[in-house]
C-alpha cells in the first residue's frame, strides 16, 4: 500500500488562500479608501459650491437691504414732499381769502357801524365793533346773511358804550367764511348784490 503525504500540498493551498485573503482585504481597503476619498472629495465640493451661493446669497441680501433702506429714504423724502406740496396748494388756494374777506366786509358794512377788530380761527370770523344803534347792527347782520362768501352771521353781545363822549353800541358777532374756489371767490367780491346799500 502507497502512502501519499498530502501535508504540504494542504500547507501550500492554505497559504495561497491566505495570500488571496490578504490581496482582497487589501483591494477593498483600497477601493473603500478611493470611495471614501471620492465621496468625500464630491461632499466637500457641494459644501464648498454651497458655501459660494451662500455668500453670493448674503453679499445679495446686503444689497437689497440697502437698497431697501434708500427706498424707505426715498419714501420719506417723498411723504415729506407731498406734505409740503399740500400746504403750498392750500396757501395757494387761500392766499387772497383774507383780501377778499376784507373786501366783503367792507362792501356789506353798513354806515354808522365801526369794527375794531376782526378775527379768524379758520371758517370761523369774530367781529367786535361799534354801532351807532342797533338798528345798524341788525341792517349788518342782515348784509352778511346775504353775502356770497359769508354765512350764519351770530349775535354774541351787545351793549350801551360811551365813545368820544358818544353813546353808542358796542357789539359781537360771529360769521363763516366759505372757502371758494379763485374763480368763485372773485366773482362773488365783484358782484354787487341787489338790495344791499350804503
Amino acid at each position: 500500500m502507497i502512502r501519499i503525504n498530502l501535508l504540504p500540498h494542504r500547507e501550500e493551498k492554505r497559504k495561497a488562500l491566505r495570500q488571496q485573503f490578504y490581496a482582497l482585504s487589501a483591494l477593498v481597503a483600497v477601493l473603500a479608501a478611493f470611495i471614501w476619498f471620492v465621496g468625500y472629495s464630491l461632499i466637500d465640493a457641494m459644501i464648498e459650491r454651497q458655501a459660494e451661493k451662500n455668500r453670493f446669497l448674503k453679499s445679495e441680501i446686503a444689497v437689497l437691504d440697502k437698497q431697501i433702506e434708500e427706498i424707505k429714504k426715498l419714501k420719506e423724502q417723498t411723504e415729506s414732499l407731498l406734505q409740503r406740496k399740500q400746504v403750498i396748494e392750500a396757501l395757494q388756494a387761500n392766499r387772497s381769502e383774507t383780501v377778499h374777506l376784507f373786501n366783503e366786509l367792507a362792501r356789506q358794512l353798513p354806515s354808522g357801524v365801526y369794527l375794531k377788530s376782526i378775527k379768524q380761527e379758520g371758517q370761523k370770523v369774530t367781529l367786535t365793533g361799534y354801532a351807532q344803534s342797533n338798528a345798524r347792527v341788525s341792517t349788518l347782520m342782515h348784509n352778511l346773511d346775504e353775502s356770497p362768501i359769508l354765512e350764519r352771521p351770530v349775535l354774541i353781545e351787545i351793549k350801551a358804550a360811551q365813545v368820544a363822549k358818544r353813546r353808542m353800541s358796542e357789539f359781537s358777532m360771529s360769521i363763516f367764511f366759505s372757502r371758494q374756489s379763485s374763480n368763485e371767490a372773485g366773482a362773488g367780491v365783484g358782484a354787487k348784490k341787489p338790495g344791499v346799500g350804503k
